[in-house]
């Protein structure tokens, strides 16, 4: 509804005005009644009309002054202005104040009226539309300029010299960098970065990236003076923006800033970098030559040791492959022998080095490969047994990953041979286990398991928590969630479908275990799926 104050002195000219319509089939409410002008302004003060329909001949205060002051105060309210005498001077003046029309009262009738009230309805939504018009445009370009900074900046890096004058046409344009006369870059390349990701999907890994970049802004400070930008495959560029001209002043300032900005990367992201810092120049059209010097210092230091281009295929071979003959074979002594000797190969390198970098996830790989035979509807991350492979981003040195390596594959062969000789669980809890695996799908209690292994339920509940660190119900959704999973990944059936064939007898049910377990909806999941596969 559309309220309208009505401002008269006269009370039957503001009941004839009342009783020309039904407002409300209309779309409209008479909001309140004043006598004159001052009358009026203080209603608006306590209750803002859309419209005003005002008398211009008033005792205290007219309609001219009014129409004056509305506009000035509250410049949102549509007036039509009413009277008796046919006055040019009372029309243009009005109208000069703000007034959409004016009408002579012996002219009005109910017609006129909807008619007016109409014309103030749509210039009141024609500048509501254009008022969310330009919110949204002034939300977009604030929200847009530090994205469209970034990707200017990270696009000198990826395209070079050719850029730049992007780069300084969207710089006068925005404002940024306001009263710079030297310019600084620095090279970031996030170290375990192919460890990290090797195994995300892209969504997974543009959500790291995109949580990486804004850690290091927050480092680095204003945008608008310092700038990060995304180059690719774990490397950013960091531009810097100065209104001095000292060298030394400004190198200090940019180390310093790098230093933090690694540090603050490893403390909030748990992820090692290295930095290198590049020339100074004093004009954007410069910028992508003082990237060059720091990326090409950079090249040098995370390609020590890299020669072979093909790397990944020949890193190892012959190691590699004995590697797999000692897993298969579960030999636990040689498989420590030889790691201890592929790592004593690159102790020489920083950890950071590419060649280290693709020995360690070809390691990684092979194992994993290992564990999905052994262990099928079981991923690595959901063996408690198994550490996680992003405990890797903390360590510093080549002898700390050889280490953690050897600690790695000396856990997960443990655990190969625990499974292999029936699992790590008493009789009793083995056999439950394996009931509990075969039956899962059927509508299943610890009082039908207990029952089917002659046990009593009390002790069979106490020992099944005592063994596994789940209760029976844990244990048993957590199976069927594992399940369901791999029927998502099929593809071949609805959720409600899968939900009933997994054994949960409740959809609702379904998808709360669901997003206890995993952390996400099953049509989230269903998505990221759909996601990763593009």
């Amino acid at each position: 509804m559309y309220e309208v104050l009505l401002v008269d002195d006269e009370a039957l000219a503001r009941n004839d005005v009342k009783s020309m319509l039904s407002w409300e089939e209309h779309g409209f409410v008479i909001c309140g009644e004043a006598q004159n002008g001052e009358m009026a302004l203080a209603m608006m003060e306590q209750h803002l009309p859309h419209i005003a329909i005002i008398d211009v001949s008033m005792p205290i205060m007219d309609g001219v002054e009014l129409c004056r002051r509305i506009k000035k105060r509250f410049a949102k309210v549509k007036m039509i202005m009413l009277s008796s005498f046919d006055d040019y001077d009372y029309v243009r003046t009005c109208l000069m104040n703000g007034a959409m029309d004016y009408l002579l009262k012996h002219r009005l009738n109910g017609e006129a009226l909807v008619s007016l009230l109409n014309k103030a309805v749509q210039e009141l939504q024609s500048e509501e539309r254009e008022h969310e018009a330009r919110n949204a445009q002034t939300r977009m370009m604030e929200s847009l300029s530090p994205v469209m900074l970034r990707e200017h900046v990270a696009n000198v890096a990826r395209e070079g010299h050719e850029t730049g004058d992007a780069l300084q046409e969207f710089v006068r344009q925005s404002g940024v960098y306001a009263d710079a006369v030297t310019y600084g870059t620095a090279v970031v390349q996030i170290v375990p970065f192919l460890l990290v990701t090797e195994r995300l999907t892209d969504v997974q890994k543009n959500d790291l990236v995109h949580k990486a970049t804004e850690v290091m802004q927050l480092a680095v400070g204003d945008v608008q003076k310092r700038t990060v930008g995304y180059v690719g495959e774990g490397r950013f560029i960091v531009l810097f923006s100065f209104a001095e001209r000292s060298e030394h002043a400004v190198m200090t300032q940019m180390k310093q800033a790098m230093s933090a900005l690694s540090h603050t990367l490893e403390k909030f992201l748990n992820l090692r970098s290295i930095f290198t810092v590049g020339s100074l120049c004093g004009s954007l059209r410069q910028v992508a030559v003082s990237y060059r010097t720091a990326d090409q210092e950079m090249n040098a230091m995370y390609a020590q040791g890299l020669q072979a281009p093909m790397l990944r295929e020949t890193l190892f071979h012959e190691e590699s492959k004995q590697l797999r003959l000692y897993v298969e074979q579960l030999d636990l002594d040689k498989i420590v022998q030889l790691l201890t000797l592929m790592f004593a190969e690159v102790r020489t390198l920083p950890a950071y080095a590419i060649k280290v970098q693709m020995m360690v996830s070809e390691l990684l790989h092979l194992m994993e490969m290992t564990l999905k035979r052994q262990f099928a509807h079981i991923s690595p991350e959901d063996h408690s047994l198994i550490p996680s492979r992003n405990e890797i981003a903390r360590l510093h040195t080549v002898p700390e990953l050889g280490e953690w390596m050897i600690a790695y594959y000396t856990r997960v062969t443990e655990v190969i041979k625990k499974q292999q000789a029936g699992g790590p669980y008493s009789r009793h809890i083995a056999k439950a286990v394996q009931y509990i695996t075969d039956h899962y799908a059927a509508n299943i209690s610890l009082d039908s398991v207990a029952s089917a292994l002659n046990l009593n339920p009390s002790y069979l509940s106490r020992l099944f928590k005592e063994e596994t660190g789940m209760t029976f119900t844990e244990y048993l959704n957590r199976l069927r969630i594992q399940k369901s999973c791999l029927h998502m990944e099929a593809g071949a059936l609805a959720l409600k479908q899968i939900s009933s064939e997994v054994g949960f007898v409740s959809y609702t049910y379904f998808f709360k275990v669901f997003k206890t377990i995993t952390g996400t909806t099953p049509q989230a999941y269903i998505d990221l799926l759909k996601q990763s596969k593009l």
